[in-house]
């Protein structure tokens, strides 16, 4: 059986990580290398044992005493083993071996392959679980150039066995994905998980590229992790690709502007540029070591009860040609956005948002589920090395600016708002463009769809333009005639 995963109706019945070893086995085509670093020869050890092995395995081997893994592969900069850069070197080292000692013409049906993984499995006192990266260069068709998948993987298990084996799992539904499903990325990326379950691994990287992929969006496989419950949280940067958040976050400052971006308008801008003044100017901050991040929550991106992924794809363009990094997550309260990044830092962590989105905080039927109720949300936002930049808003009736110091919250919260207040826990922005403070990204958006002029002042340089070359959000199919 495979993992039921968010959106799913049914559990779909799949073969055994024994039957697609040994389809993989009997198809006379497939031949290629094994190389795992770290959690021993857990993948290639199910193509042995399904039989048949001898006309898919060319080579196994493990690099595993690390003089070896450098002299082989050459050595990190970093000096680090689990990594993407030593991932990557593995594939394309192996893959020209490969070609480099098998004759084409000898061999001229033959599909050529390079697996590999480095990972490292929990440790002896148990602190870290381990994770790992895994991947696949290969052919789809003779002669064809090669396409890759690399993914990142974290383990959840506290046992080192059960985490070999589900490393070898894990290989054998990749290699099998990459041959079978290389059509069908949204189902290769399921596949991932069969005969596992969500409480074994979580995948929160995957890049897709080469000759098969040339079609796919990677930042739309990043929203697909997040949405298929194999992570909670995902990043990609301007160029499309995804990242890995931790590597991204470890021992940064972090500033996160939360938003629906639906599209990206001047006071999205106004309140990032603000911010990220006031946050860089910190003693407590590191200019050179800070990370911005445009973040967009799933619930942010659900219209009509479910996720419009040609939406979400006009927003990441967008976001991508201002050369932001992006986070998509599954972190509807802020505490637990805020739990998130203090997995990985415990440096100064800024988040940046209007007046009407901070109120929210305040609002306690988002925190029912907590035995501590509000209390323990706020000691967990707080209690961090945190700050919070607010961005007024003017008043539609009275034309009043809206603050820290004027804003209402309810009766039973003016003690505990009055508290973070004078901690310095909240901080306004008082460098705003006060022009921008009617604008608002639905009525942008209502706009655009209604064909009608004016919208374009309200958006960041370029973005205009970007929207109507490619028709974002509806543009131009509503279009008054004059």
């Amino acid at each position: 059986m495979t993992l039921k995963l968010k959106g799913d109706i049914n559990i779909a019945t799949v073969p055994s990580i024994e039957l697609k070893a040994l389809k993989i086995n009997l198809n006379k085509g497939i031949y290629g290398t094994f190389a795992e670093i770290g959690a021993g020869q857990e993948t290639v050890r199910n193509f042995f044992r399904a039989g048949g092995a001898s006309g898919t395995i060319a080579k196994a081997m493990s690099a595993y005493d690390k003089d070896f893994s450098d002299a082989i592969y050459g050595v990190e900069d970093d000096n680090r083993y689990v990594t993407e850069t030593r991932l990557k070197k593995m594939l394309g080292h192996e893959i020209k071996l490969l070609e480099d000692r098998l004759i084409r013409k000898s061999h001229p049906e033959k599909l050529f392959f390079s697996f590999a993984n480095t990972v490292t499995t929990i440790d002896f006192a148990k602190k870290f679980k381990g994770h790992g990266w895994v991947g696949i260069k290969f052919q789809a068709s003779p002669e064809e150039l090669y396409s890759e998948i690399i993914l990142h993987m974290r383990f959840k298990e506290i046992d080192a066995k059960l985490q070999q084996k589900t490393m070898g799992a894990l290989g054998v539904n990749l290699i099998y994905g990459a041959y079978y499903l290389n059509d069908n990325p949204r189902e290769l990326l399921k596949s991932l998980y069969d005969n596992l379950d969500e409480f074994q691994l979580e995948i929160d990287m995957i890049n897709f590229s080469g000759a098969r992929f040339l079609h796919v969006d990677n930042r739309l496989m990043s929203l697909l992790l997040v949405k298929n419950g194999m992570t909670n949280a995902v990043m990609f940067g301007p160029d499309g690709n995804n990242l890995l958040p931790a590597e991204q976050l470890y021992k940064a400052n972090i500033l996160a502007l939360r938003g629906s971006f639906r599209p990206v308008t001047n006071v999205n801008i106004d309140i990032y540029k603000c911010a990220e003044k006031l946050f860089r100017d910190e003693k407590k901050v590191d200019p050179e070591n800070t990370k911005v991040i445009f973040e967009i929550t799933l619930s942010n991106l659900i219209s009509e009860g479910e996720i419009n992924e040609r939406d979400f794809l006009d927003r990441a363009e967008l976001l991508c040609a201002l050369g932001q990094n992006v986070m998509i997550t599954n972190f509807q309260e802020y505490f637990k956005l805020v739990e998130y990044f203090s997995e990985y830092t415990k440096k100064r962590i800024g988040l940046a948002m209007g007046v009407s989105n901070f109120v929210q905080i305040f609002n306690e039927k988002y925190y029912r589920n907590l035995s501590g109720g509000i209390l323990e949300a706020f000691g967990k936002l707080f209690y961090k090395n945190l700050k919070v930049y607010l961005y007024p808003m003017i008043d539609i009736e009275t034309r009043e600016i809206i603050n820290s110091q004027n804003l209402k919250v309810h009766p039973r919260m003016k003690e505990l708002y009055k508290f973070f207040i004078y901690n310095g826990k909240v901080v306004d922005l008082k460098n705003y463009n006060p022009d921008f403070l009617g604008i608002y990204s639905k009525q942008i958006l209502q706009m655009i769809l209604n064909g009608e002029e004016g919208w374009e002042n309200m958006l960041p340089e370029r973005i205009p333009e970007i929207i109507k070359a490619q028709k974002l959000f509806g543009h131009a199919k509503n279009k008054k005639i004059n």
